[in-house]
């Protein structure tokens, strides 16, 4: 079993409301320094009877398909 870890994130200049809110909550709460926050996403996935090779390009075309949004969001794949 291959394990991976897909992670989403807004490309740059794409506006990003929701990182915009938890910045400033974080300011709210005290924490200073808090310069600048950006969202994002995280899958785990399992992939049963592949090689590593393999789950790449599986991976890879679940992003492309479903996972991310590549008009305005970069992804990266992480497998153990």
């Amino acid at each position: 079993m291959i394990k991976a870890r897909v992670t989403v994130t807004l490309k740059n200049g794409v506006l990003d409301p929701q990182g915009k809110a938890i910045e400033g909550a974080l300011g709210a709460l005290g924490f200073d320094g808090v310069g600048h926050v950006r969202q994002g996403k995280v899958f785990d996935v399992e992939l049963e009877g592949a090689d590593k090779a393999k789950a790449e390009s599986d991976l890879k075309a679940m992003c492309e398909k479903l996972l991310a949004n590549t008009v305005i969001e970069n992804y990266n794949i992480f497998v153990d």
